[in-house]
């Protein structure tokens, strides 16, 4: 009965994106404002959770009906707006995420260092799940790193990925013919095999970027050499692990992570914790993701494209591919 009324209503909706009346919503949408909703506490100062999960992109995410914005535009929009509340004295990044493109990681690191200069806020990184590759790049900023006791995280490297079809190409017998302007013009293209000389070429970009995602774990947690040269072996690690190597502060749930804010900036205890949503959502709680009170109910609301349509054009990723492909 539900899904029969919800699939009626969404019929509705498909109908009046194609009206000249004004337009009406019948589901909550991107395009309303972010409203702040408070979860506990009744103090003026504030501690704002912000929910860090998924692919780190700045692509959009496509839909059947809408498209959504990217993860990074969702952080960097509740950053600026809680960079204009003076009241907020803490955030805490929840972070769940296998890690993304080496862009998008490097611009919320940059976004997240640029909010800590502007206001002198407190950040927090409460690693949940999983928070590998760029899911740690992002929580170097921090001032507090929290794992959760079952975390996974490391993967601290960088990974080239580039399709190929010469194979099924040759099995169906098509050929691409190119005419070019120098010899590395098409270099990556995936209807030959690459060279050695390009192989060397994607090699050495991808240790630079290796090394400078490295230099930056070392500069912000202090690491040791021979932890340097751990952790550059890209593997990931439980929290006991991780605590062990220095590359977390310390193991705990995420209401530990609420106390360690609300002390590092020194606020009450009544602080307001609090959260940015488009529209009010029932029960609410730390442990809530989304923004919009129709995500996570399904393709018959989100209706999302898969995620192999979405994410992993060739580029350069900071991301633990094992872990992404249920994305």
């Amino acid at each position: 009965m539900r899904k029969s009324f919800l699939m009626a209503l969404l019929v509705i909706e498909i109908f009046m994106i194609g009206c000249t009346a004004p337009k009406i919503r019948i589901f909550p949408s991107q395009e309303d404002p972010l409203q702040e909703f408070t979860l506990e506490g009744k103090a003026k100062q504030k501690v704002l959770v912000i929910a860090v999960r998924g692919i780190i992109s700045n692509a959009p995410r496509e839909g059947f009906i809408r498209t959504r914005p990217s993860m990074v535009q969702e952080v960097v929009s509740q950053l600026r707006l809680a960079a204009k509340d003076e009241n907020v004295k803490a955030v805490i990044l929840k972070i769940d995420s296998p890690g993304g493109s080496v862009t998008a990681s490097d611009v919320l690191y940059n976004e997240i260092n640029v909010f800590k200069e502007r206001t002198g806020a407190t950040v927090v990184a409460a690693m949940m799940g999983l928070t590998a590759s760029g899911g740690y790049y992002i929580s170097l900023p921090a001032d507090y790193i929290l794992a959760h006791p079952t975390t996974i995280t490391g993967s601290i490297g960088v990974i080239f990925r580039r399709p190929r079809v010469t194979g099924l190409m040759n099995k169906v017998g098509i050929d691409i013919e190119v005419n070019k302007s120098g010899k590395n013009k098409d270099i990556g293209s995936p209807f030959r095999a690459a060279t050695a000389e390009e192989e060397k070429i994607f090699q050495d970009l991808t240790d630079r970027l290796a090394v400078r995602f490295i230099d930056l774990v070392a500069k912000h947690r202090k690491l040791e050499p021979e932890v340097i040269g751990e952790i550059a072996t890209a593997r990931v690690y439980l929290a006991d692990e991780a605590l062990e190597l220095g590359l977390v502060d310390e193991i705990g749930y995420l209401e530990k992570a609420v106390f360690q804010a609300k002390k590092m900036a020194r606020l009450p205890e009544d602080a307001r914790v609090v959260v940015y949503r488009r529209t009010e959502y029932p029960d609410d709680n730390l442990y809530n993701t989304a923004t919009r009170y129709d995500e996570g109910h399904g393709a018959l609301i989100s209706l999302e494209l898969p995620g192999s349509l979405n994410h992993f054009t060739t580029g350069f990723y900071y991301l633990w591919p094992a872990a992404a492909m249920g994305e």
